[in-house]
C-alpha cells in the first residue's frame, strides 16, 4: 500500500537528519550559496539560480531500500515529499529563506541499475521512472523565461490575486493537492493549467497583470545522442530530449558527454486532431554531470597493466605497435608508425597567456588508387576508443563544425555540433578528402590548428571545443602521383590546409614485380586460414595470454600477442616462433586488437612526458638543418613542422610509457618525418648507422689480431699432443628430407619468404629432381608454393 504524502515526508525528514550522511550541512550551504548569488545578481538585474540539494540514491537505499526501489518507478509522489522535507529543513535554520519565495530543489546521483541506460535503452518500461541517462550534447535551444506564477490587481476592489502555471513537464501533474496544512485533498487532482493570463476576476471585473510581481523560471531544452563508440555497426545512434530549467540551464553545450538524472515523462501531442497513440518522450532532469575526457574508459586489471609495462620496456615497443596496426596490410612501416603516434598523441599545453598549443597529430595520405588508404582509415577506426567517420563527398563545412537549426515546436535558434565536435578527444577519419569542396575545407582551418569551432550565426554566437585528430585521405588530382610536379600541383589542396597536417604521406603504386611478389605472397598468406567446420581442418590461431603467477587461476586472460596469419615466418616450418637466433619469443608476433586498445588507452592517459636540454638542442638543430634543406620539391618547412617535432617526438615518449622525452624519442620522430618529406631515411640516423658499422668492423679486425696472437701463445705453452688421440664419437644420421627443410627454411627466411628452385639446387646440393620430389611433398603439406612458370618458390 502507498504511503500518503505526510508519511513520505516524516519518513525523508527522519533520513536526512540522519547523522552519517549530514545533509543539514549540505542544505544550509545551498541555500546560503542562493542568497550570495542573489545579492551578487542583484545588482546586475540578473535572475538568481535556484538553490539545489543532492541527495544519494545510496545513501537513501542504506536506510530504507524498499523507499528506494519505490521511488524509482513511481518518482512524482516521493520527490514532491522529499522537495517539501529539504525546504522545511531549510526554514527552521533560515529566517531569512523562510520569508523568501525560494524553494530549494533536489537532485539524485548514486547507482541507478538497470535504469542507468543509454538514450537506445530507453522502453515504455522506463515511462514515469527515474533513469540516468548518458550521452553526448548534439543540440541546445536558447534559454526561454517560463511564468510560474503570475499576479493579478482588480482596481475596483482592491484585491491581488494570484495564478499557480503547470505544465506538461510539470512532476505535479496526476498528484492531489496539498493544502495549507499540509494535507492531501484526494478530490483536487492537478492538472496542465491554462497558459493565457486572466483578465477578469470571477464577478467579471477586469484584473490588470503585475508584470513585476510574477515569477518565472528559466527553461531550455537540450538533445543528448547516444555515444558515437557505443552505437552498434551500421545502425545511426538514438537521441532523447531533456528538459532542464532553473539553474540546470546553460551547464552543457553541444560536444559535451554527459549524464543526466531525471524522470522518462510521455508528452501529449500539439495537435488537436491526433488520433495516434504514439507521443513524444522527453527527460525532465533534476540534476547533470559532465563527463572527463576518459568517458571511452577501458577496463584494466592488475595483469593488463603488467603485461602492458612488460611491452613497454621492449626496445623496439613501436615497431611492435606498427606490425600490430592492419597486419593484413604489406609494407607501409612509416605510415603504421605515425599513426600508432597519433594514436597516442602528443602533449597539449594551455599558456598562461591563454594560448593553446594542440598535442594532436594530423596526418594526410596522398597516393594513386588501390594502396590500402581507405584500409588504414578503417583499421584506425577499430583501435581509437572514440573515431568518427566520414567522406570528403558525403560531408559539408556545417556538418564537420557546428550548425544553427530552427527549433520543429518553438521555431527558436539552437545550435547543433558536427562531427569534429562529436569527435571531441578523439579521431577524425575523412576518406575522399580531394573530394571536399574548397569552401567546406575552409570551415576546417580553425578546427585543425585552435581546435575550436566558432559560430556567430542567426543571434548567436558561441565556442566550441573539437580537440580531436584528423587521419585523412585522397587522390592525386590527375588520377597517378606525377613525380614530376610539385606536391602541392598533385595534391590540388592550399598550402594553408597542408601546413595544418603534421604528416603529409604519399603512397606509390610502383611497378616492382619483386615488390608485387611479396605483396601477393603476403595477401595469399591471409587466405589460408579457414573458418572450423570446413572440409579441411584449419590452423588454430595460436594466442599467448599474459603472463600469470597463478597457472590454476580459470578466470578468462587478457590476450596480449597472436601469431599474425600474415607473418614471413611460417608457424609450420618455425615452431617455437622466436627460436631465431634473436631471443624473441615474439618477434613475428602481433599483439592483439583488444589489448592494443588498452595499451593505447594506458600510454595516452597516464603518461605526460616533459622534453629534456639535449632533446631541445638536438630538435633546434634538427629543425635549422631541414629549414636550410627544403627545395621546390618538398612541402615548405614552417614553424609548425617544429612543433610536429616535438609532438611526434612526445607521442613516442609515450610509446615507451617514459617521463621523458629523450634524444632517442626525437631521432624517431625525425626518421617518421624525413620518410614524409622526402621519401627517404633520416639522413643523421643512416649516418650513425653507417658509422657503428665501421667501428665495429674496426673493432673486429684487432679482435682477429688478438685472437691470432693469443692462439700463438697458447701453441707454444701447451704440451704436444698424444700420439694416438681418443676416438671422436660418429655423428648421428640426419634424414635427407629434415635436413632439406631446415636449409629451405633458412633460404625463405633470408629472401623475404621466397626463392628460386636453382638457388635452392645450389645451397642443399641435391639434384634437380630430389629437389622437385621434396617441393612437391611440402606443396601437399601446404607448406610451400610452386610457381612452375618462374620457378620460384613461396612460402606460406
Amino acid at each position: 500500500m502507498a504511503k500518503s504524502y505526510a508519511a513520505l515526508k516524516a519518513d525523508f525528514v527522519e533520513h536526512l537528519q540522519h547523522e552519517a550522511f549530514d545533509y543539514k550541512s549540505s542544505i544550509n550551504k545551498s541555500v546560503d550559496g542562493f542568497f550570495a548569488a542573489n545579492t551578487k545578481g542583484s545588482k546586475t538585474m540578473a535572475a538568481p539560480k535556484s538553490p539545489r540539494v543532492l541527495i544519494s540514491l545510496n545513501h537513501l537505499r542504506s536506510l530504507d531500500p524498499t523507499l528506494v526501489n519505490q521511488m524509482m518507478r513511481n518518482p512524482m509522489p516521493y520527490i514532491r515529499a522529499l522537495r517539501d522535507a529539504v525546504n522545511d529543513l531549510a526554514e527552521e535554520d533560515s529566517d531569512k529563506f523562510k520569508a523568501s519565495e525560494a524553494k530549494v530543489e533536489v537532485g539524485f546521483e548514486g547507482s541507478f541499475g538497470q535504469l542507468h541506460v543509454s538514450p537506445r535503452g530507453l522502453r515504455s518500461s522506463c515511462l514515469r521512472s527515474l533513469v540516468c541517462v548518458e550521452g553526448i550534447v548534439t543540440k541546445c535551444s536558447a534559454v526561454r523565461p517560463k511564468v510560474t506564477k503570475s499576479v493579478h490587481y482588480c482596481e475596483k476592489t482592491g484585491q491581488t490575486t494570484d495564478k499557480i502555471y503547470r505544465d506538461a513537464t510539470s512532476l505535479e501533474l496526476g498528484l492531489p493537492r496539498i493544502d495549507r496544512d499540509g494535507t492531501e485533498m484526494q478530490d483536487t487532482i492537478l492538472s496542465i493549467t491554462n497558459a493565457v493570463y486572466p483578465t477578469k476576476d470571477k464577478e467579471n471585473n477586469p484584473l490588470e497583470t503585475e508584470y513585476g510581481l510574477c515569477q518565472y523560471e528559466d527553461f531550455q531544452t537540450i538533445t543528448i545522442q547516444e555515444m558515437p563508440e557505443r552505437a552498434p555497426m551500421g545502425q545511426l545512434p538514438r537521441s532523447v530530449d531533456v528538459i532542464v530549467s532553473n539553474d540546470l540551464v546553460d551547464q552543457v553545450k553541444p560536444g559535451d558527454r554527459i549524464q543526466t538524472m531525471g524522470v522518462f515523462r510521455a508528452l501529449g501531442s500539439n495537435a488537436t486532431n491526433e488520433t495516434s497513440g504514439i507521443f513524444r518522450t522527453v527527460v525532465v532532469a533534476n540534476n547533470m554531470r559532465v563527463l572527463g575526457q576518459d568517458v571511452a574508459t577501458l577496463k584494466l586489471d592488475a595483469d593488463d597493466i603488467k603485461a602492458i609495462k612488460a611491452v613497454g620496456k621492449r626496445n623496439d615497443v613501436l615497431k611492435v605497435l606498427a606490425r600490430s596496426i592492419a597486419p593484413s596490410i604489406y609494407g607501409h612501416e612509416h605510415i603504421k608508425k605515425a599513426l600508432a603516434l597519433q594514436l597516442l598523441g602528443g602533449c597539449e599545453k594551455n599558456l598562461e597567456n591563454g594560448t593553446h598549443i594542440r598535442g594532436d597529430i594530423n596526418i594526410l595520405m596522398v597516393g594513386d588508387p588501390s594502396t590500402a588508404k581507405s584500409q588504414v582509415l578503417r583499421t584506425a577506426l577499430q583501435i581509437a576508443p572514440l573515431a568518427i567517420s566520414t567522406t570528403g563527398r558525403g560531408s559539408s563545412g556545417v556538418g564537420l563544425t557546428a550548425a544553427v537549426t530552427s527549433d520543429e515546436e518553438t521555431g527558436d535558434r539552437r545550435l547543433e555540433a558536427g562531427a569534429m565536435v562529436l569527435a571531441d578527444r578523439g579521431l577524425v577519419c575523412i576518406d575522399e578528402f580531394d573530394k571536399m569542396s574548397e569552401a567546406d575545407r575552409v570551415a576546417i582551418h580553425e578546427v585543425m590548428e585552435q581546435q575550436t569551432v566558432t559560430i556567430a550565426k542567426a543571434g548567436l554566437h558561441a565556442s566550441l571545443n573539437a580537440r580531436c585528430s584528423v587521419l585523412a585521405a585522397a587522390n592525386p588530382v590527375y588520377g597517378q602521383y606525377d613525380k614530376n610536379r610539385r606536391p602541392q600541383d598533385n595534391i590540388g589542396l592550399p598550402d594553408s590546409l597542408l601546413s595544418r597536417f603534421d604528416l603529409l604521406f604519399v603512397v606509390l603504386d610502383q611497378l616492382d614485380p619483386a615488390n608485387d611478389r611479396r605483396i601477393s605472397a603476403h595477401v595469399l598468406k591471409g587466405h589460408r586460414y579457414r573458418k572450423p567446420g570446413t572440409d579441411m581442418a584449419p590452423e588454430p590461431l595460436q594466442s599467448v595470454a599474459a603472463e600469470s603467477d597463478d597457472e590454476d587461476d580459470d578466470e578468462k586472460k587478457t590476450v596480449v600477442w597472436q601469431r599474425s596469419h600474415h607473418s614471413t615466418q611460417s608457424s609450420q616450418m618455425d615452431e617455437g616462433g622466436g627460436e631465431n637466433g634473436t631471443g624473441d619469443d615474439h618477434e613475428s608476433d602481433v599483439l592483439s586488437q583488444d589489448f592494443l586498445r588498452k595499451y593505447i588507452f594506458y600510454a595516452k592517459r597516464k603518461c605526460k612526458p616533459e622534453m629534456t636540454e639535449e632533446s631541445r638542442e638536438y630538435i633546434a638543430n634538427r629543425y635549422a638543418e631541414m629549414r636550410s634543406k627544403q627545395d621546390d620539391k618538398t612541402l615548405p618547412v614552417t614553424a609548425r613542422s617544429l612543433e610536429t617535432i616535438i609532438r611526434l617526438s612526445s607521442a613516442h615518449s609515450k610509446c615507451r610509457l617514459s617521463t621523458t622525452v629523450e634524444v632517442s624519442d626525437c631521432e624517431a620522430a625525425m626518421d617518421i618525418l624525413s620518410f614524409a618529406l622526402y621519401h627517404e631515411e633520416d639522413s643523421e640516423k643512416k649516418r650513425k648507422a653507417e658509422k657503428a658499422l665501421e667501428d665495429s668492423e674496426q673493432d673486429g679486425e684487432q679482435d682477429s689480431e688478438r685472437e691470432s696472437q693469443r692462439q700463438k701463445l697458447s701453441e707454444e705453452e701447451e704440451p704436444s699432443a698424444p700420439i694416438n688421440p681418443p676416438p671422436v664419437p660418429s655423428a648421428p644420421l640426419v634424414d635427407p628430407y629434415d635436413l632439406f627443410v631446415s636449409t629451405l627454411e633458412s633460404i625463405l627466411t633470408r629472401n623475404e619468404g621466397q626463392a628460386d628452385v636453382s638457388e635452392i639446387v645450389d645451397e642443399t646440393g641435391l639434384d634437380s629432381d630430389k629437389v622437385a620430389d621434396f617441393l612437391a611433398k611440402l606443396s601437399e603439406e601446404n607448406k610451400v608454393m610452386v610457381d612452375a612458370d618462374s620457378d620460384t618458390v613461396i612460402r606460406l
